[in-house]
């Protein structure tokens, strides 16, 4: 008879979770490269901390997503979704704008003229939102409830490995090759990663049929902007259950923004941020991804939500000392393996709960509602984490975003009581 933790660690063994590893790498690996990555390229323009900080304001479109959420879920493309089905047919075209945005954004010079730069990033942005909605409702139509959670590891290992080539790789590129252009044209031809599994992956089985009395389009278009929203609002503790999603990555998510500029401010090349905050960090984030998903399996979603959320304040407690050290190669190499193991733990347990929330009805939507709204807080607070970080020093700032962690962990206390995550499926 299987031991439970074989019983954990077999659900990786579905060919399907190598199709979601490569999605998201390809979801993945346009993220940091208008973020993080962009960050350290601008600073070595010469841009300062607070403008820096401005473009974080380029990620919002991953808050908005949810506008066109529903486009994406019904609208068929000429022949495309008729070969390929519905989500690969936006995928591959997705794939395409993503690469053609990304070769845009390598032609700017951001010394010259930052306002196209961040155009470019803008635009890159929306491609990449765009994505990501389409490849979360791939995730979760294709599982079933109880292959969630490792589902949720298996994407989430591959946007690690995305992120590791937009953010290390990239660095290393650019330090290479004396341009950070050609560390983003190659950077582009990585999402032909993207493009061949969207051609040759299975479609997944099609959505549960629209609800009845849908007597005209109007009404079905109406139902794929309003349907998804509704069948949330009616759900028991859907106000807390709201709040929760908003507020648990949030201390995690403010302190990634300024992360990179901290390393950089304390004298860290780019090789050092290369070599351990990215290649030695995938080794951590690796384990955190699968052990949150096996967590998922074996402890269900309260229990991995419990202990992914402490472990996020522990990162962000690494970070603080990081600060106070300055520069040091070993409590650099401690507190990214701590920050990517409890990352990876963490996000694993997040995203699992996310994909049990979705009714399939409106899978692209609700994911895309769901996950704009984890993101809302992060998006608002990012503008003012350069000018925050300046005012209060790096120690304190770091101090705040462990301390941000909070609220979330008090709202899931609240939640775990008298089973009120039980119609969500917080007990699978």
């Amino acid at each position: 008879m299987p031991s439970p933790l074989h019983k954990a660690w077999s659900v990786y063994q579905d060919r399907r979770m190598l199709t979601l590893v490569f999605l998201g790498f390809s979801s993945g690996l346009p993220l940091l490269l208008i973020y993080s990555t962009l960050s350290l390229w601008l600073m070595d323009q010469g841009l300062d901390i607070a403008t820096v900080g401005l473009f974080a304001a380029t990620s919002t479109p991953y808050s908005l997503k949810f506008l066109w959420a529903p486009l994406l879920d019904r609208a068929p493309l000429p022949w495309l979704t008729r070969r390929l089905g519905q989500r690969r047919g936006w995928l591959l075209t997705l794939q395409c704008m993503l690469i053609a945005s990304l070769l845009a954004l390598a032609s700017t010079n951001p010394a010259q003229d930052s306002t196209l730069t961040a155009i470019a990033a803008l635009i890159t942005a929306i491609f990449s939102a765009s994505q990501d909605v389409v490849i979360d409702a791939y995730r979760v139509e294709t599982l079933q409830e109880h292959e969630q959670g490792a589902g949720a590891a298996a994407a989430v290992f591959g946007y690690r490995l995305g992120m590791l080539a937009a953010g290390g790789g990239a660095l290393a590129a650019a330090e290479m090759l004396s341009s950070w252009s050609a560390a983003y044209i190659l950077m582009a031809s990585l999402m032909l990663v993207g493009v061949f599994t969207s051609l040759t992956c299975s479609e997944p089985p099609p959505p549960t049929t629209l609800p009845p009395n849908l007597p005209s389009p109007w009404h079905t278009a109406r139902d794929a902007v309003w349907g998804p929203l509704r069948d949330l609002t009616k759900r028991p503790a859907w106000v807390p259950i709201l709040l929760f999603v908003m507020l648990y990555k949030l201390g995690d998510a403010l302190a990634s923004t300024m992360t990179n500029p901290m390393l950089h401010s304390l004298g860290f090349e780019k090789l050092h941020i290369a070599g351990i905050a990215n290649t030695y960090g995938l080794v951590a984030s690796i384990a955190g991804v699968f052990i949150g998903g096996a967590l998922v399996r074996q402890a269900g979603l309260v229990g991995a939500l419990w202990i992914g959320g402490a472990m996020q304040m522990l990162s962000n407690i690494m970070l603080v000392i990081q600060a106070n050290v300055g520069f040091d190669l070993w409590v650099l190499t401690a507190t990214i393996g701590v920050e990517n193991l409890t990352g990876g733990i963490g996000t694993a347990a997040f995203v699992a709960f996310l994909s049990t929330l979705c009714n399939r009805q409106y899978t692209a939507s609700q994911y895309a509602l769901l996950t704009a709204a984890a993101g809302l807080l992060k998006t608002t607070l990012a503008t003012t984490t350069g000018h925050m970080a300046q005012a209060v020093g790096w120690s304190t700032f770091f101090g705040l975003t462990t301390a941000a962690a909070l609220p979330g962990l008090l709202i899931l206390a609240w939640l775990s009581k008298d089973n009120r995550m039980g119609a969500y499926g917080g007990e699978t």
